[in-house]
């Protein structure tokens, strides 16, 4: 006996309407179709990088304001964006130069010195900042969809600003003993260049650290002190090495040391006494080195963990 199939029920235009079930793979193609994509996905590389370049005149703002707002409760204001430099050439001379007569051996130590504090400095601030790149702005990150490699970026591109006040300082520090402009100044610029890409990359990575271990930023102060005194801020490290009570394998180590080759160049570019004699064999090619891997690799490793920031 065959069964008549019950009519459809009437539908009721003040209920909801039903909307059709799909399965998960007919979702993710309906999806695509209309163009939709995840909320804060990982872009691609390339897509990134494009995503960074439109985002430049906010990466410029940003530094600035940031440069600008550093120093703002100060009665001094932005001078003390050469201030603090000298104040610590000042003491590290002090204690170093004369207390521990480090200048022994090494001409012209006042501009040997001041030049490894200001470029030291550079590398220095431009880590412990990236170490607030995201913890220092969540409220930003999760109320604002942009690509998060801006911060590190930003706060990198502050650190060299400031240094550019910094090394008007310098320049008269340098004439003041002796030191007049020359030819091998040029050379300041492509050291800067390398030691910004280095410093950047550097930066990403802590940035990508500190956002998931807070703890790195109360750490990085003791690795930055041990750091400064191996790279020869206060001292010579071409008389130290020239001992024979120095391991092989720590003499490579301090001759590889990136924050020491960037200084290196610097000394050689600006001080006449500061021969090539004096640093490491293929010191270019060393800079070259630690600025491409430590640049690309550190926005490689930064863009990993994008859509991760600022969650959690």
């Amino acid at each position: 006996m065959s069964q008549t199939a019950a009519p459809p029920a009437p539908v009721d235009p003040a209920s909801p309407t039903l909307l059709p079930v799909y399965e998960p793979g007919e979702l993710a193609a309906l999806a695509a179709r209309h163009g939709l994509t995840v909320s804060g996905a990982r872009p691609s590389l390339t897509e990134y990088v494009r995503q960074l370049w439109g985002r430049r005149h906010f990466i410029t703002a940003f530094a600035t304001a940031k440069l600008t707002a550093q120093y703002s409760q100060a009665k001094l204001g932005q001078i003390w964006q050469i201030m603090t430099p000298l104040l610590n050439a000042t003491v590290y001379y002090f204690i170093f130069g004369v207390l521990m007569n480090t200048k022994h051996g090494v001409p012209d130590y006042v501009p040997f010195l001041v030049t490894g504090v200001f470029i030291w400095t550079f590398t220095a601030s431009s880590i412990t900042a990236g170490t607030r790149a995201i913890s220092g702005n969540t409220g930003l990150v999760r109320a604002l969809h942009f690509p998060r490699a801006s911060l590190p970026i930003a706060l990198a591109l502050q650190q060299l600003q400031q240094l550019m006040f910094s090394l008007g300082a310098l320049f008269l520090i340098l004439l003041a003993f002796g030191q007049y402009p020359q030819p091998s100044w040029l050379l300041a610029v492509p050291a800067l260049t390398l030691q910004a890409m280095f410093n950047t990359g550097v930066s990403m990575v802590v940035a990508r650290l500190a956002a998931k271990t807070p703890d790195i930023a109360q750490l990085m102060p003791f690795v930055l002190r041990t750091w400064m005194y191996a790279s020869g801020v206060m001292w010579s490290l071409d008389t130290l090495l020239t001992t024979d009570r120095v391991p092989r394998l720590v003499l490579v180590a301090l001759e590889c040391n990136p924050a020491a080759v960037y200084i290196d160049l610097m000394r050689y570019a600006l001080i006449d006494s500061f021969t090539r004699e004096q640093m490491p064999p293929h010191v270019w090619a060393v800079a070259a080195g630690w600025a491409l891997v430590c640049g690309i690799g550190g926005f490689v490793y930064f863009w990993k963990a994008e859509e991760r920031y600022g969650r959690g």
